[in-house]
């Protein structure tokens, strides 16, 4: 798989998800620790830099949510962010985290308002001007945006993977059906050293 024509995608990589005091951090702390997911997605950036495309995806919204759809067209994953106060731009919980601060070298697709990122981000553009075949997927949560944006890539053409320990989900459960179940049908599930071996 030539590096050159490959990206690895960084979902939602927040402080209001990963760190302690984040507003949605309790949810996901379990999976974090179990997964050693801010860890292992560190050790995957730095090791891809230079080496294929790094997109980093955060989720953000106005500070009255404005941009999050009418009241009553909100689903309830939508209900829950505004009601947790999470993902508002200009705040330390909107941020990305100090792990994975953007680089000259990264491209930040800025945007994402809904669950796949590319019914509401430039990602396809971004991905197809650069020339991108291959797209790994990580971030969170994985059931929800991660697997509904690689399902977006896969029906887009792409060949996608999806990198299982740079990912976290509320539960074993959440995170080992996405894993085991679902993403066998449209790609390959690998640890990010595993994908990155793959690399020409």
């Amino acid at each position: 798989m030539k590096a050159s024509e490959t990206a690895i995608v960084f979902i939602e990589f927040q402080n209001d998800f990963c760190k302690e005091g984040g507003a949605l951090y309790e949810g996901v702390k379990d999976q974090i620790k179990a997964q050693n997911t801010i860890k292992n997605a560190q050790d995957c950036i730095e090791k891809a830099r230079g080496k294929c495309r790094t997109l980093i995806i955060p989720i953000l919204f106005e500070q009255d949510y404005i941009d999050a759809g009418c009241e009553g067209m909100l689903g309830p994953i939508h209900v829950n962010a505004m009601q947790a106060k999470a993902f508002r731009k200009g705040t330390w919980g909107g941020e990305i985290i100090d792990e994975l601060k953007p680089t000259k070298q990264d491209i930040v697709v800025e945007g994402k308002r809904t669950l796949d990122a590319f019914h509401s981000s430039d990602i396809d553009f971004l991905l197809r001007v650069n020339c991108i075949k291959n797209v790994a997927f990580c971030g969170f949560l994985t059931n929800v945006c991660v697997e509904g944006t690689a399902r977006s890539a896969y029906d887009k053409g792409y060949k996608v993977f999806l990198l299982k320990d740079c990912c976290g989900a509320i539960s074993v459960e959440e995170q080992k059906y996405v894993e085991e179940k679902f993403f066998p049908y449209i790609g390959e599930v690998l640890t990010h050293d595993e994908f990155l071996k793959k690399l020409e």
